[in-house]
Protein backbone atom coordinates (compact mmCIF):
# COMPACT_ATOMS: atom_id res chain seq x y z
CA UNK A 1 0.00 0.00 0.00
CA UNK A 2 1.07 3.25 -0.70
CA UNK A 3 1.78 5.94 2.08
CA UNK A 4 0.63 9.05 0.09
CA UNK A 5 -2.93 9.76 -0.64
CA UNK A 6 -4.89 8.63 -3.49
CA UNK A 7 -8.44 10.37 -5.11
CA UNK A 8 -10.46 8.54 -7.74
CA UNK A 9 -11.96 11.52 -9.48
CA UNK A 10 -15.30 10.74 -12.14
CA UNK A 11 -15.14 12.50 -15.11
CA UNK A 12 -11.73 14.11 -14.78
CA UNK A 13 -10.96 14.18 -18.66
CA UNK A 14 -11.90 17.73 -18.81
CA UNK A 15 -13.35 20.66 -17.00
CA UNK A 16 -14.29 20.52 -13.18
CA UNK A 17 -12.50 17.33 -13.03
CA UNK A 18 -9.27 18.41 -14.99
CA UNK A 19 -8.70 20.73 -11.95
CA UNK A 20 -9.62 18.91 -9.58
CA UNK A 21 -6.87 15.89 -9.96
CA UNK A 22 -4.32 18.73 -11.28
CA UNK A 23 -5.15 20.62 -7.96
CA UNK A 24 -4.78 17.53 -5.70
CA UNK A 25 -1.74 16.47 -7.49
CA UNK A 26 -0.20 19.29 -5.86
CA UNK A 27 -1.54 18.39 -2.80
CA UNK A 28 0.72 14.82 -2.64
CA UNK A 29 -2.39 12.51 -4.09
CA UNK A 30 -1.92 9.80 -6.69
CA UNK A 31 -4.95 10.06 -9.13
CA UNK A 32 -7.31 7.82 -10.40
CA UNK A 33 -8.53 9.72 -13.47
CA UNK A 34 -11.97 8.45 -14.79
CA UNK A 35 -13.45 9.07 -18.31
CA UNK A 36 -16.02 8.17 -20.34
CA UNK A 37 -16.03 9.14 -23.88
CA UNK A 38 -13.17 12.49 -23.35
CA UNK A 39 -9.78 9.87 -23.89
CA UNK A 40 -7.88 11.93 -25.73
CA UNK A 41 -8.46 14.55 -22.52
CA UNK A 42 -8.27 11.83 -20.04
CA UNK A 43 -4.63 10.97 -20.98
CA UNK A 44 -3.42 14.95 -20.88
CA UNK A 45 -5.50 14.79 -17.29
CA UNK A 46 -3.25 12.34 -16.16
CA UNK A 47 0.43 13.84 -18.10
CA UNK A 48 -0.58 16.98 -16.28
CA UNK A 49 -0.73 15.08 -12.75
CA UNK A 50 2.17 12.99 -13.21
CA UNK A 51 4.38 16.10 -14.11
CA UNK A 52 3.37 17.94 -10.71
CA UNK A 53 4.43 14.42 -9.40
CA UNK A 54 1.74 12.80 -8.59
CA UNK A 55 1.18 8.65 -10.04
CA UNK A 56 -1.97 8.59 -12.32
CA UNK A 57 -4.25 6.02 -14.09
CA UNK A 58 -6.47 6.50 -16.38
CA UNK A 59 -9.28 4.45 -16.48
CA UNK A 60 -12.56 4.63 -18.69
CA UNK A 61 -15.91 3.66 -17.19
CA UNK A 62 -19.60 4.65 -17.45
CA UNK A 63 -20.83 5.35 -13.88
CA UNK A 64 -24.28 4.53 -14.55
CA UNK A 65 -23.19 1.09 -14.97
CA UNK A 66 -22.75 -0.77 -11.44
CA UNK A 67 -20.22 -2.90 -12.77
CA UNK A 68 -18.51 -0.03 -14.27
CA UNK A 69 -18.54 1.87 -10.62
CA UNK A 70 -16.59 -1.88 -9.06
CA UNK A 71 -13.99 -1.98 -11.76
CA UNK A 72 -12.93 1.78 -10.37
CA UNK A 73 -12.75 0.85 -7.43
CA UNK A 74 -10.65 -2.17 -8.13
CA UNK A 75 -8.45 -0.10 -10.36
CA UNK A 76 -7.86 2.60 -7.28
CA UNK A 77 -7.00 -0.13 -5.76
CA UNK A 78 -5.25 -2.50 -6.87
CA UNK A 79 -2.77 -0.05 -8.56
CA UNK A 80 -2.93 1.53 -4.60
CA UNK A 81 -3.93 -0.49 -2.00
CA UNK A 82 -6.04 2.20 -0.80
CA UNK A 83 -9.14 5.56 -1.70
CA UNK A 84 -8.82 8.31 0.55
CA UNK A 85 -11.23 10.61 -1.48
CA UNK A 86 -14.14 9.75 -3.91
CA UNK A 87 -15.16 13.25 -5.85
CA UNK A 88 -18.30 12.44 -7.92
CA UNK A 89 -17.96 14.64 -10.50
CA UNK A 90 -19.04 13.04 -13.70
CA UNK A 91 -22.59 14.93 -15.11
CA UNK A 92 -24.67 15.14 -17.94
CA UNK A 93 -27.77 17.48 -19.03
CA UNK A 94 -29.80 18.48 -21.54
CA UNK A 95 -30.79 22.37 -22.36
CA UNK A 96 -34.45 22.70 -22.47
CA UNK A 97 -36.85 24.26 -20.54
CA UNK A 98 -40.03 22.71 -19.12
CA UNK A 99 -42.13 24.16 -22.42
CA UNK A 100 -39.54 22.22 -24.08
CA UNK A 101 -41.04 18.93 -23.43
CA UNK A 102 -39.71 17.69 -26.44
CA UNK A 103 -36.57 17.29 -25.32
CA UNK A 104 -37.89 16.08 -21.65
CA UNK A 105 -38.85 12.13 -22.78
CA UNK A 106 -38.65 8.86 -20.10
CA UNK A 107 -35.38 8.32 -22.33
CA UNK A 108 -34.27 11.11 -21.40
CA UNK A 109 -34.85 12.04 -17.85
CA UNK A 110 -33.79 8.44 -16.93
CA UNK A 111 -30.06 8.46 -18.46
CA UNK A 112 -29.65 12.07 -17.18
CA UNK A 113 -30.59 10.31 -13.78
CA UNK A 114 -28.51 7.25 -13.92
CA UNK A 115 -25.21 9.57 -14.61
CA UNK A 116 -25.92 12.21 -12.33
CA UNK A 117 -27.74 10.58 -9.18
CA UNK A 118 -27.39 6.40 -9.52
CA UNK A 119 -23.92 6.75 -10.50
CA UNK A 120 -23.04 9.04 -7.56
CA UNK A 121 -24.85 6.29 -5.27
CA UNK A 122 -23.11 3.31 -7.60
CA UNK A 123 -19.83 4.71 -6.62
CA UNK A 124 -20.10 5.66 -3.08
CA UNK A 125 -21.31 2.06 -2.90
CA UNK A 126 -18.14 0.67 -4.67
CA UNK A 127 -15.68 2.57 -2.46
CA UNK A 128 -17.38 2.93 0.68
CA UNK A 129 -15.33 0.12 2.39
CA UNK A 130 -11.85 1.89 1.33
CA UNK A 131 -12.83 5.05 2.69
CA UNK A 132 -13.75 4.05 5.77
CA UNK A 133 -10.65 2.00 5.90
CA UNK A 134 -9.14 5.36 5.26
CA UNK A 135 -11.28 7.75 6.75
CA UNK A 136 -11.85 9.64 3.90
CA UNK A 137 -14.00 11.63 1.94
CA UNK A 138 -16.60 12.34 -0.62
CA UNK A 139 -17.45 14.97 -2.28
CA UNK A 140 -20.31 15.31 -4.34
CA UNK A 141 -20.22 17.82 -7.43
CA UNK A 142 -23.22 19.19 -7.67
CA UNK A 143 -25.50 22.41 -8.33
CA UNK A 144 -27.29 25.50 -7.71
CA UNK A 145 -29.40 23.64 -9.52
CA UNK A 146 -30.51 20.81 -7.50
CA UNK A 147 -30.70 24.12 -4.23
CA UNK A 148 -32.92 26.17 -6.39
CA UNK A 149 -34.95 24.74 -8.51
CA UNK A 150 -33.38 26.42 -11.39
CA UNK A 151 -30.72 25.03 -14.05
CA UNK A 152 -30.62 23.88 -17.63
CA UNK A 153 -33.14 21.34 -17.98
CA UNK A 154 -36.06 19.79 -15.25
CA UNK A 155 -34.31 16.23 -15.31
CA UNK A 156 -30.92 18.07 -14.59
CA UNK A 157 -32.63 19.74 -11.29
CA UNK A 158 -34.02 16.70 -10.41
CA UNK A 159 -31.09 14.88 -10.69
CA UNK A 160 -28.82 17.27 -8.55
CA UNK A 161 -31.75 17.84 -5.68
CA UNK A 162 -31.46 14.39 -5.19
CA UNK A 163 -27.74 14.67 -4.90
CA UNK A 164 -27.94 16.68 -2.37
CA UNK A 165 -30.74 15.00 -0.15
CA UNK A 166 -28.07 12.08 -0.63
CA UNK A 167 -24.97 13.82 0.32
CA UNK A 168 -26.56 14.94 3.51
CA UNK A 169 -28.05 11.25 4.10
CA UNK A 170 -24.61 9.90 3.83
CA UNK A 171 -22.80 12.16 5.82
CA UNK A 172 -24.86 11.12 8.31
CA UNK A 173 -24.65 7.15 7.63
CA UNK A 174 -20.91 7.13 6.92
CA UNK A 175 -20.00 9.33 9.90
CA UNK A 176 -17.34 9.33 12.07
CA UNK A 177 -15.48 7.52 9.29
CA UNK A 178 -16.09 9.24 6.22
CA UNK A 179 -17.09 12.87 5.81
CA UNK A 180 -19.65 13.73 2.95
CA UNK A 181 -20.19 16.91 1.09
CA UNK A 182 -20.99 18.45 -1.99
CA UNK A 183 -20.17 21.75 -3.95
CA UNK A 184 -23.13 23.24 -5.87
CA UNK A 185 -21.66 25.52 -7.77
CA UNK A 186 -23.79 28.13 -10.82
CA UNK A 187 -22.67 28.73 -13.82
CA UNK A 188 -19.24 27.11 -15.13
CA UNK A 189 -17.74 28.60 -18.06
CA UNK A 190 -16.63 25.42 -19.38
CA UNK A 191 -17.21 23.61 -23.08
CA UNK A 192 -19.72 21.86 -22.26
CA UNK A 193 -21.83 24.96 -21.10
CA UNK A 194 -21.21 26.35 -24.87
CA UNK A 195 -21.99 22.96 -26.70
CA UNK A 196 -25.23 22.82 -24.45
CA UNK A 197 -26.05 26.28 -25.70
CA UNK A 198 -24.51 27.27 -28.51
CA UNK A 199 -21.67 30.29 -28.54
CA UNK A 200 -24.51 33.00 -29.01
CA UNK A 201 -26.21 31.87 -26.67
CA UNK A 202 -23.93 30.97 -24.24
CA UNK A 203 -22.23 34.27 -24.50
CA UNK A 204 -25.92 36.10 -24.03
CA UNK A 205 -26.61 33.49 -21.07
CA UNK A 206 -22.89 34.98 -19.06
CA UNK A 207 -23.68 37.91 -19.79
CA UNK A 208 -26.56 37.81 -18.47
CA UNK A 209 -25.88 35.80 -14.90
CA UNK A 210 -22.83 38.17 -14.60
CA UNK A 211 -24.86 41.02 -14.13
CA UNK A 212 -27.66 39.36 -11.89
CA UNK A 213 -25.20 38.11 -9.12
CA UNK A 214 -23.74 39.77 -6.41
CA UNK A 215 -19.98 38.89 -7.18
CA UNK A 216 -20.37 40.05 -11.08
CA UNK A 217 -18.78 36.45 -12.17
CA UNK A 218 -19.50 33.26 -13.19
CA UNK A 219 -17.02 29.88 -12.22
CA UNK A 220 -13.93 28.72 -14.29
CA UNK A 221 -13.25 25.04 -13.05
CA UNK A 222 -10.37 26.03 -11.11
CA UNK A 223 -12.49 28.19 -8.68
CA UNK A 224 -15.14 24.87 -8.19
CA UNK A 225 -11.58 22.79 -7.81
CA UNK A 226 -10.61 24.88 -5.25
CA UNK A 227 -13.50 24.49 -3.20
CA UNK A 228 -13.27 20.62 -3.83
CA UNK A 229 -9.68 20.39 -2.89
CA UNK A 230 -10.31 22.62 0.48
CA UNK A 231 -12.82 19.75 1.14
CA UNK A 232 -10.94 16.74 0.85
CA UNK A 233 -7.59 17.82 1.63
CA UNK A 234 -8.64 20.30 4.77
CA UNK A 235 -12.08 21.12 6.07
CA UNK A 236 -11.81 18.05 9.00
CA UNK A 237 -14.72 19.24 11.04
CA UNK A 238 -17.01 19.44 8.12
CA UNK A 239 -19.57 16.88 6.58
CA UNK A 240 -23.05 17.48 5.43
CA UNK A 241 -22.37 20.80 3.83
CA UNK A 242 -23.88 21.95 0.49
CA UNK A 243 -21.91 24.60 -0.19
CA UNK A 244 -23.07 27.07 -3.27
CA UNK A 245 -20.30 28.40 -5.12
CA UNK A 246 -22.67 30.72 -7.55
CA UNK A 247 -21.82 34.03 -6.60
CA UNK A 248 -24.76 35.30 -4.62
CA UNK A 249 -27.25 34.04 -6.77
CA UNK A 250 -29.16 32.26 -4.12
CA UNK A 251 -29.23 35.62 -2.39
CA UNK A 252 -32.07 36.58 -5.12
CA UNK A 253 -30.61 39.43 -7.16
CA UNK A 254 -28.03 42.23 -7.36
CA UNK A 255 -29.78 45.77 -4.56
CA UNK A 256 -28.92 48.43 -6.99
CA UNK A 257 -26.01 49.92 -6.37
CA UNK A 258 -25.97 54.22 -6.24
Amino acid sequence: MTSRKVALITGAGTGVGAATALMLAGKGYDLLINYSRSAEEAEASAAACRAAGADALVAQGDVAQDADCQALAKAALGRWGRIDALVNNAGISVFGDAAKWEALNAEVFQRILAVNTLGTFQMVRACAEALKAARGCIVNVSSVAGALGVGSSMPYIASKGAVNAMTLHLARAMAPAVRVNAVCPGLITTRWFVRGMGQQAAEAGLKGYEAGVPLERACSPEDVAEAIVWLVDGAKTVTGELVLLDSGMHLGGVIPRR
